[in-house]
């Protein structure tokens, strides 16, 4: 069954939105359904998973980092658009807040907006590759 891409997209969003397993979105490969489950949990939020989720019709949904979305993107965009800045931004990296400090850069530098760009154009490619990769027939 044919799942949409933006529902894929939206899980992938969801994953991403926390730090490595804080959140986990699993796609029923036969239905095309997305079982949401977030590890901070609001009342109500959590949906019972299905009793066969064990089962390799499931299949998780990645976080960013697991389709090197994080640094390496991070380090290709520098590389061709600030390229002055690139060891600056590569030790930006060995401390906490390195993300931040890379968008408060290409905020100063007036590029905030085409890594922006960038970055949802990289996400696209590598998530649709993802789905390739992992026989996910994509529909509308």
């Amino acid at each position: 069954m044919a799942v949409s891409f933006s529902d894929v997209q939206l899980a992938f969003d969801f994953v991403s939105s926390g730090g490595m397993g804080e959140n986990q979105a699993l796609l029923d490969r036969h239905s095309g359904k997305i079982h949401w489950h977030p590890e901070v949990l609001g009342e109500g939020v959590l949906e019972e998973l299905p009793d066969d989720i064990d089962d390799e019709k499931y299949i998780e949904i990645p976080h960013r980092n697991e389709l090197d979305l994080g640094r390496p993107l991070v380090m290709g965009f520098v590389g061709e658009f600030l390229p002055e800045d690139y060891d600056d931004v590569r030790r930006f990296f060995g401390k906490r807040g390195a993300y931040r400090r890379f968008k408060d850069l290409a905020a100063r530098r007036g590029v905030i907006d085409r890594w922006h760009d960038f970055s949802a154009k990289a996400e696209e490619v590598a998530l649709r590759a993802w789905c390739e990769e992992n026989s996910i027939e994509l529909g509308g």
